[in-house]
């Protein structure tokens, strides 16, 4: 009876911390790719765990999704913000916000 019961318990407390791991993942905001020429660029835009921040994922747009992203900017504060920073570094647009520059 003590075994049933500890394994139980063993069980639910694994139960309860694989679903808290989930639900503290990233969120997918949404994916999009820029560019023109060679120069073609994808990215995901993601929103942190914790709401308070985005961040941008960026491929070469033949690679996107097979391998590590070529880099990750982060520390925007909307996500308008980081798609201005996406196409004013990333693409051939022209954004009225081109001052938003990290590099």
């Amino acid at each position: 009876m003590i075994v049933k019961f500890f394994l139980a318990s063993v069980l639910t407390t694994a139960t309860v911390l694989t679903a808290s791991t989930a639900a503290m993942a990233d969120s997918l905001v949404c994916n999009g790719s820029g560019g023109g020429g060679r120069g073609d660029y994808s990215y995901e835009l993601w929103q942190s765990t914790n709401n308070n921040g985005y961040y941008l994922k960026i491929w070469k747009r033949e690679s996107y999704k097979k391998g590590t992203p070529l880099w990750v900017d982060n520390g925007f504060k909307s996500s308008g913000e980081a798609r201005d920073y996406f196409d004013c570094n990333y693409t051939r647009n022209s954004v009225h916000n081109c001052s938003i520059s990290r590099r």
